[in-house]
């Protein structure tokens, strides 16, 4: 028996590996399926949707930024509630809530009114997206942590294919009815499915305790002791009380008997009191991000996100619309289904008559258009799956970051010399693969990077400056587009060179203990 007190990594090690971490892990999936499907089903409705809602290359634009702006502005207040109030509350309300906001998108009858609940979908997933990597690693020692950093991306990757299934499966059935003077069409039932994962997510998580390592960092030592031994007992099947550390141990002092021990209830004055000091922890939580070693670091891994994520994003939101239309090209006869012919396309499409675009319109609800998206993503699911064992060899952890980056600058540029819609699913195919992995590895290394108290509130801004990235790419790209096609090649060049120069700077160990 264990009668010294224990530190978390100790705590945490003595719990081992089962059904509860299968549970959680099965737990988190939904939410982070459910970011995947806030960030791009408005990819695969907009060729559906544009003819019903008369949609410009523009109005697409801002239909794909207005999700990360929502994002962007609830980052520092989901970070302040994350990181004071708890993980769970955050992914159960957090979800729920995103569900119902997804379900009102599928209401939407006019373009104002889809950007309206797009913008509130986007603010509150933001949440529960976060909160999820920073709880799933609070339940796993350093031995899985790295496996469970690399789970994150799988899931992203599985969701990611998910998305073109439903499309392939759903969006090519003539769907139409009316409900009172709401009228309803295929591409609004498909986003009515969408909000099931973010509603899995909010449900399942009930059933879970709040992270051990998070109450361990609130002085709440009783309430984490407790916590683990339900995991304890869960993955050993053995009684809780055989749990053989009996104490813990953090630099936060115990405050275990002010917070719970009480045995009545906070009257008014108190529970305001209590939430004035929360707030004040939480501004005393920025504090240490502008100072050494956190400052240097943290601007380094914001600058390489904003980049890559502004590059990727622009090559990912709009490949479906891509495809979609390289599929019509085909159908109606095109030699030329480059790049650079689905830009001209667009550009004549503006004067086409009525006739003409209904035709056109059909050809975009072509099954042929959503298998391309599923050949990118199994191939992005391969990519994660042979990736995999290989993070645990120490050389490659080192050096995939830049190696990945550095062979992206040129895939990304190679789009522009090719010339068959084969040869565009293939490299794009490749490019977001490696992409995928390269935003998967920032994540896991933010993990670790920085405390607990700072986790959350960091990996937000890591991810908000990214959604800054997404919605600065979904506004410049279409003017890029309407110059001429070389400068949008050349632009995401630039980024991906920048993303490169900014990781031959970040070293970090991911085994290292969470401090």
């Amino acid at each position: 028996m264990t009668e010294e007190a224990a530190d978390f990594e100790t705590a945490i090690a003595e719990c081992g590996f089962g059904l509860f971490n299968v549970f959680i892990v099965c737990s988190a999936a939904p939410c982070l399926t459910a970011m995947v499907f806030s960030a791009s089903a408005l990819s695969y409705v907009l060729p559906s949707a544009e003819c019903d809602l008369d949609l410009s290359i523009v109005d697409k634009g801002m239909l794909h930024a207005v999700t990360y702006a929502g994002m962007i502005i609830s980052a520092v207040p989901w970070g302040f509630i994350a990181d004071t109030v708890g993980r769970k509350p955050v992914l159960i309300f957090g979800g729920l809530i995103d569900g119902f906001f997804v379900l009102c998108t599928s209401f939407s009858q006019n373009t104002a009114q889809l950007m309206a609940f797009k913008f509130f979908d986007g603010f509150i997933i933001c949440g529960p997206f976060a909160v999820v990597v920073s709880y799933l690693a609070e339940f796993h020692g350093k031995k899985h942590r790295p496996y469970i950093m690399l789970f994150v991306g799988l899931c992203v990757s599985v969701g990611s294919m998910i998305l073109p299934l439903l499309a392939y499966a759903l969006l090519p059935v003539p769907i139409f009815f009316e409900v009172g003077t709401l009228e309803f069409r295929t591409w609004q039932v498909f986003l009515a499915v969408s909000s099931v994962p973010s509603l899995l997510c909010g449900f399942l998580h009930i059933f879970l305790p709040e992270s051990p390592k998070f109450l361990m960092a609130q002085g709440n030592y009783k309430k984490a002791l407790v916590s683990l031994q339900r995991i304890y007992q869960v993955n050993k099947r053995k009684s809780k009380e055989s749990y053989p550390v009996k104490r813990l141990t953090d630099p936060t002092p115990d405050r275990s008997a002010d917070l719970d021990g009480t045995g009545r209830s906070f009257t008014h004055k108190e529970r305001f009191v209590r939430a004035k000091n929360k707030f004040i922890e939480g501004l005393g939580q920025l504090k240490p991000m502008f100072s050494k070693p956190y400052l240097t670091i943290s601007l380094l891994v914001y600058c390489l996100h904003f980049c890559q994520i502004m590059c990727v994003n622009s090559v990912r939101l709009w490949l479906p619309q891509i495809f979609a239309t390289m599929n019509a090209m085909e159908s109606l006869g095109a030699n030329d289904t480059s790049m650079c012919g689905v830009l001209d396309h667009n550009a004549m499409a503006k004067s086409m008559d009525a006739e003409a675009k209904r035709v056109e319109c059909a050809l975009n609800h072509d099954p042929q258009s959503y298998l391309d998206n599923i050949i990118v993503s199994g191939i992005g699911l391969v990519g994660f799956l042979i990736i995999f064992p290989l993070l645990r060899i120490r050389f490659v952890a080192d050096h995939i970051l830049k190696v990945f980056l550095f062979i992206c600058i040129f895939l990304v540029g190679s789009l522009y010399f090719v010339k068959t819609s084969l040869g565009t699913m293939i490299v794009s195919a490749v490019y977001l693969t490696l992409m995928g992995i390269c935003a998967t590895t920032i994540i896991g290394m933010s993990v670790v990077i920085f405390p607990t108290l700072m986790r959350t509130m960091v990996l937000l801004l890591i991810m908000t400056f990214g959604r800054l990235g997404s919605v600065c790419g979904n506004l410049v790209l279409p003017i890029f587009m309407q110059l001429s096609c070389l400068a949008p090649f050349l632009w995401l060049c630039a980024l991906m060179s920048m993303a490169f120069v900014f990781s031959l700077f970040l070293k970090v160990d991911d085994r290292q203990p969470l401090s």
